[in-house]
């Protein structure tokens, strides 16, 4: 994990009143030019870095404002707490992993995306170079970290079984969140199990050396990552505004893809966990080979699939992570959702 994270549980959940009372949800404000702009709040997965860069871009271009939108974007602290808050209604809209969601409601809380937009799985095993991990088969033997129950755990014996291997063939050694990285560095692990859009170009910068992706997606296993979501209380009570932000979320990212650069310096001062320019730039490079699976190729930002949405089930179902899958509606809006 990433230097921002030390300080989980120590900094608050910053979540806006917005969505917390019944006249609130009419709450607007007026630009500058005079138009009326409903006030939503956005709760990312965690601290700011380089995948967020889209929703930054597409403020400051104002493109929330062009879809009526006066937004402010909230620091969360992991996805299952910002799939919990959403359902809550502590906040209108979250950017979360969609394993917590799947696990959210399984677990009865009440939520739902609007659509994936990481469709590809940025997991996977990250090693210096010169550790020589170049294929599944060279895992054989060696000591990856990993946080035990979490994602990437639970699907990276699905991972081994695919690719020839066993969970004996590789040692897992459960390491908190915030120490991965020190693991690798420190040579305690060969490598950990990782964000390609994340960690890795945080480790490549604090140990100056290059890092290698063994990609889950490369190698035989593909599921639904981040997405945006809402609750049951934003999708009643304001399904237009939740329509308009999925068309903003779509248009800011489309936005971003084109000016990769513009979009990371819009992230100026968004946190004081912030990572280093070139390690955001690094982050945001990774995260646009994301964004599509083969069945949605050429399409916006966002635009999901039902085949797609049933195989991240399926998925998660053989993991373990949810208990009882229910049918793809249960999880995704598509009424709400872009259309392809």
């Amino acid at each position: 994990m990433t230097a921002r994270r030390l300080l989980i549980g120590l900094v608050p959940l910053l979540l806006a009143a917005t969505a917390c009372g019944d006249g609130d949800d009419a709450a607007t404000t007026t630009s500058d030019s005079g138009k009326k702009l409903d006030k939503v709040t956005l709760t990312l997965n965690w601290y700011p870095y380089g995948e967020h860069a889209p929703f930054y871009y597409g403020k400051q271009q104002k493109i929330f404002e062009k879809h009526g939108i006066d937004l402010t974007i909230n620091a969360g602290q992991g996805s299952q707490k910002t799939v919990q808050a959403t359902g809550a209604g502590q906040t209108d809209f979250g950017w979360a992993d969609t394993p917590a969601v799947l696990a959210g409601v399984d677990q009865g809380v009440k939520v739902k995306s609007l659509g994936v937009f990481l469709q590809t799985t940025p997991s996977s095993v990250q090693s210096f170079d010169s550790a020589g991990i170049k294929s599944p088969a060279d895992l054989k033997g060696r000591t990856i970290a990993g946080t035990a129950g979490d994602a990437l755990s639970k699907t990276f014996p699905i991972f081994l079984e695919k690719n020839g291997l066993s969970e004996t063939d590789v040692k897992v050694q459960n390491t908190d969140p915030a120490g991965k990285i020190a693991a690798v560095i420190s040579g305690k692990t060969d490598g950990l199990l990782g964000y390609a859009s994340d960690q890795g170009p945080t480790m490549q910068n604090k140990a100056k050396k290059n890092v290698s992706y063994l990609r889950f997606s490369e190698n035989g296993l593909n599921f639904y990552s981040n997405g945006l979501i809402a609750g049951q209380k934003t999708l009643g009570g304001r399904s237009d505004v939740a329509k308009r932000m999925v068309q903003a979320v779509s248009e800011a990212w489309a936005a971003a893809e084109k000016a990769p650069g513009p979009a990371v310096a819009a992230m100026d001062g968004a946190s004081e966990q912030l990572p280093p320019k070139e390690v955001l730039a690094e982050q945001f490079r990774t995260t646009v080979t994301l964004l599509h699976t083969d069945a949605t190729q050429g399409k916006a930002p966002g635009v999901n699939t039902e085949a797609d949405w049933q195989q991240t089930i399926d998925v998660f179902a053989e993991a373990g992570l949810v208990r009882s899958p229910k049918a793809v509606s249960e999880y995704w809006d598509s009424a709400t959702a872009l259309k392809g």
